[in-house]
């Protein structure tokens, strides 16, 4: 009738909260903050964090640092 994919309609996000690593990016930017993404990035991923880059980029713009 609408000529819709069913899949389109019943999209859930799988996306989790990533609560943890939002507080660790939002605490490294308030120790360091001339640090941009990238380099957030390289100091999250030293403390232990396997996360792509994109991620952490995504988060530091949602959180407006």
């Amino acid at each position: 009738m609408l000529q819709i994919d069913r899949s389109t309609v019943r999209y859930l996000s799988r996306r989790g909260d990533d609560v943890e690593l939002r507080d660790a990016i939002n605490r490294v930017s308030r120790e360091r903050r001339r640090f941009g993404c990238r380099r957030i990035h390289v100091m999250i991923s030293r403390e232990g964090f396997e996360v792509n880059h994109k991620k952490v980029r995504r988060i530091y713009r949602e959180e407006k640092l």
